[in-house]
Order: C-alpha cells, then structure tokens, then sequence
C-alpha cells in the first residue's frame, strides 16, 4: 500500500487539530438527539439515479466522494492533516471481458463453462490477458488454520493448480461442537479467506463451489459481483478466481471419476488431504485493467478532555455500491444501493451534524470506507495506514444495510459479546428502554461481511451496529405489526445487491433514527468512559496488531 495522504502518529494530528476543543468546555456532554430529517435528505439523494449508485472507479463514486466531504465541512467536522477530508486508497480494477473463455478437460471429454451460468471468473495478478491451464485440485474447505489444528493442504503441493473448493467451514459434530465456531460462520469460511489462502499456497487460482446455503446468499450474488469490475489494493494475486455452480461442479467431478457428495463427506473429517482431479481447466481471460485511485472521508469532532482526547470512537459506513452498467442487459442500468448502504452513509452524516455541537471526551471520528463491496478495501487500506493511531483507538461502531422498516424493542449487536462492548451496549439499550436482541449463531459470516471486520482483525474492538436487514431474517421486535415489521425486512433478500435496492419515500425511518441514535448514544458512553474497551480473554483479535 503507497503511503497515505495522512500520518499514523496520533500526537501531531491531535495537537494540530484540538487546541479548539477546549472552547467547547470542559465538560463531556451525553450524546445529543439525531434528527429525522437530515437523515432522510441525505438517504434520499445518495440513491438518487444522479449518483449512479456510487460506483468504485465510477464518475458516481467521485460525486459521492465530493459530496461527503462537502457535507462535513458544511456540518463542521475538523479536516485531517492535510485541511481536508478524502484518505487516498491506490486500486488496481479489472473487468472479465466477454472475449474471455473457459472450459475444463475431464474424463477425455471437453466440458465448456458459460460465465454467469456455470461460472464467475475474474484475474486478479494485473495482467490484460491471462492463459490457464493447468489440473484441479479438490481442496475440501480451503482452510490452513493452526489454532483449529486444521489444514487441508497437509502434505500436499498444490503450487501452480487451480483448487476447486467449499465456501463456510467444518461443520460441528457431536465430538467437536464448537470447532470453527459451532453452528456460526468464522472468517476461514468467507470467500475472501479461501481467495487469499490460494495465493499464500501458490495456486494457480481457486473456484469456490456455490450453494445458497453454504454461501448464505444465491447464484445471483456472485454474478452480479463478477459481472462488474472487480478491485483489489495492489499486491500478489490469482490468476484466476471466482465461483463455480452447484451443478456445474457436480458434473465436471462426475466426469472426472469423483462423487462430489462423497468428496464433501471426506472434507468433513479432520485428516483430510487435497483429491487430485482427474481434470484440466484452460481458461483465456480477457480483462480491461487499470489502476485508479479512490477515497475513504473521514472528519473529525475533537474530544473536550485534555487527557482523553489524543484516544478516539471511530464510526463508519461505507459509502460505496456496485454503481452503473450500461451492458448488464436489464431494462435498470444502476444499481442504487439505498439500503446497502445509503442508509449507513446518511445515518453517520446526521449522527455527525449532532455530535458537533456537543464533543464528548474522547475525539469522535466519522469515517466513509470507499470499496467495502470489493472486499473492505477501504477500510483495510485505513487500517495499514490509520488516521489516528489503532493503539488509541477505542472502538468502531459500523453501520451497514440499516432499518427501513420501523422502531423496534431491541437492538442488534452481534459481535460486541467479543468485548466490553457487550455490557457498555446493555446499559446504552436500557437507558432507551430497550434490551439487546437474543444472540443467533451467525450462519452467514455477518461479522466478517463488514468494514468492522477490518478494524478487529487489526485489534481494535469492533462490531456492526443494529438491525436484521443484513441477514434479512428480520427477527426483531418490531413496536408495531410484528408479522408485517419481519415479513418487509425478509423481502429484502430478494433486493440485496440487485438494481431493485431503491429508496421509497414511503418508508418509516423512525427505526433507523433509533438505530443511529443507539449507535451514536454508545458511542458516546463509550467516549466518556474511564478506560477504552477491553476484548474478551482469548479472544482472536484481542491485541493490537500494529
């Protein structure tokens, strides 16, 4: 990662930045009332068509970018070091073109594979043009994790093949319950852990076998993702990766001489090796490739305590969706992304028009990640290069995919049981006359599909603040009409990262304001508190990393 715009050493940045704090006295205030409309302007306009659904790389994305910094210095949010508001972030972007071919050689049969129907590819070394054809590998989950004492990749030498394998992980059994989290999903069963491991092995690449179930999501998601441009922050890379359908794989393993039902069975058991296939792939990738540069924003509102105000709250949202693609054959060129995550970019806009008029103790800083929808690039890209120190960090409270649909009873706050800011979100919900929702086993990852995720792999405590909608499972207590509260969040899955993620003006925000106002509300607990947060002992991501 080039060096960033910004310095990581906190001490410059505070004094440069909070010799006015103490103008604004003394005296940390509590958390101050987030309005309705702001909220709902900001929200309205983000998934306006005008945006073009704010786009990585995309004349959206820049608007975007020019029209969040312009809000913060409207509000009052203090610059960064430099007197303004963007944090560079270098990407290199690269699009499949339909030139680009693939199929697989099995059995002494050919077996072509149609993009979007079979499979989704992408290169992801940099490279305009990209021969492949190597064996295949079946690679049962993917997984080299010492703290499981697992690994499949124990004897073998998989350098230079293209591995096939399963996305989520190991399921529990009755001898081992709580192996790789039990019945939840841990960050060795995301897509973006098995893509990275390919490369640490010296794979060729890897194709990761799509099932709803296991990926939590359906065929479509994949599609859509790879049918765009797909980005990644500068480094070593697959040549090629992506995502092979349920059915395409099954016939290509039953070419092969395999049973895939058998093979997942065998991948189950602690033990297992890598199966050589009795299959080649030779692929030709076409990609239109280019480096670009994009923009987390962030803005600042300086603590009021002389000894807490070189330590921080972080909030964030990112800003970024899947933007425009005059080419994708539908009668809607864009896809809007309101909910996911205009809602999330809006609710920190009016949170931070609140907080300037009312600095808590510790400096409050709001934070706008560009390329979360390519694999948290910003956020990760903040981290290796942070504008405040991670050492005095205290937290990132993160807002994604927020409540359209009404206030609620509870609040939802998976992944604070992993610190303190389990207990300090106990007291914030019973201060609003709400109880936290019922913990679930997180069955699709949720923890690891959010900019947080890059806060807490680097130490910092982290979770993702709020509601259903991202799971869409819409289990929470709803103040009014249960049955119609959850069957509108579930309807959202049929909306997630399509073109049909639309704003409606119809829609009740009160949820949403509650939403950001519990966000805000712990923030400021956590800000005023006497010390930062603390993980949980054993926890994984319990120090610090840099």
């Amino acid at each position: 990662m080039p060096a960033s715009l910004f310095r990581t050493c906190a001490a410059p940045l505070a004094a440069a930045l909070l010799l006015g704090a103490a103008s604004a006295g003394a005296r940390a205030q509590s958390a101050p009332p987030v309005a309705e409309a702001p909220l709902r302007a900001h929200l309205s306009f983000l998934a306006d068509d005008l945006l073009e659904g704010r786009g990585t790389g995309q004349r959206g994305g820049a608007l975007t970018v020019r029209y969040l910094e312009t809000q913060a210095a409207v509000l009052g949010l203090r610059p960064l070091a430099d007197g303004g508001y963007r944090q560079k972030v270098e990407l290199v972007g690269q699009k499949t073109l339909p030139a680009s071919t693939l199929r697989f050689e099995a059995g002494g049969k050919t077996l072509p594979a149609t993009f979007g129907k079979d499979v989704v590819y992408a290169n992801a070394a940099g490279t305009t043009a990209t021969h492949v054809t190597v064996p295949l590998v079946f690679v049962g989950y993917g997984i080299d994790a010492p703290g499981e004492h697992w690994n499949d990749f124990d004897g073998a030498d998989v350098k230079g093949k293209l591995l096939v394998a399963m996305v989520n992980d190991p399921q529990p059994t009755a001898a081992e319950p709580d192996r790789f989290g039990g019945k939840s999903l841990t960050w060795y069963g995301r897509w973006a852990y098995k893509f990275e491991e390919a490369v640490r092995q010296g794979a060729a690449g890897i194709l990761l076998i799509h099932t709803t179930a296991s990926a939590s999501y359906p065929w479509s998601v994949p599609v859509n993702s790879f049918s765009h441009e797909q980005f990644h922050l500068a480094g070593p890379g697959n040549a090629l990766q992506g995502w092979i359908s349920e059915d395409m794989a099954r016939t290509l393993f039953a070419q092969a001489g395999q049973d895939l039902d058998t093979l997942r069975a065998r991948a189950e058991v602690r033990g297992f090796r890598p199966v050589p296939l009795d299959a080649r792939i030779d692929a030709d990738v076409q990609s239109a490739v280019r480096t670009i540069v994009e923009y987390n924003v962030a803005g600042i509102v300086p603590g009021s305590d002389p000894k807490l105000r070189d330590q921080a709250v972080i909030y964030s949202a990112h800003w970024d969706h899947l933007g425009i693609d005059p080419d994708n054959g539908k009668p809607d060129h864009i896809w809007n992304g309101a909910i996911d995550n205009a809602s999330g970019t809006a609710a920190l806009l009016a949170m931070a028009q609140a907080a300037v008029r009312h600095p808590a103790k510790r400096t409050q800083i709001f934070l706008w990640p560009c390329a979360e929808e390519q694999g948290l690039l910003g956020s990760l890209a903040y981290v290796r290069n942070p504008v405040w120190a991670l050492a005095r960090t205290a937290a990132d409270l993160n807002l994604d995919s927020m409540n359209f649909v009404g206030r609620t009873r509870d609040m939802g706050v998976a992944g604070a049981e992993r610190s303190s800011l389990y207990a300090t979100s106990e007291r914030v919900a019973r201060a609003m006359g709400l109880h936290l929702a019922a913990p679930v086993p997180d069955l699709g990852g949720a923890y690891f599909r959010a900019d947080h995720f890059s806060f807490a792999k680097a130490g910092v405590p982290a979770f993702n603040v709020g509601s259903a909608v991202f799971s869409g499972d819409g289990r929470f207590e709803f103040e009014h009409d249960q049955a119609a509260g959850g069957a509108k969040m579930r309807a959202f899955t049929k909306d997630y990262h399509q073109v049909s993620d639309q704003y409606d003006p119809a829609w009740d925000l009160s949820g949403m304001v509650q939403q950001a106002q519990f966000t805000l509300n712990l923030g400021y607990a956590v800000a005023n508190a006497p010390s930062m947060p603390a993980w949980k002992a054993g926890e994984a991501y319990g120090k610090v990393k840099r």
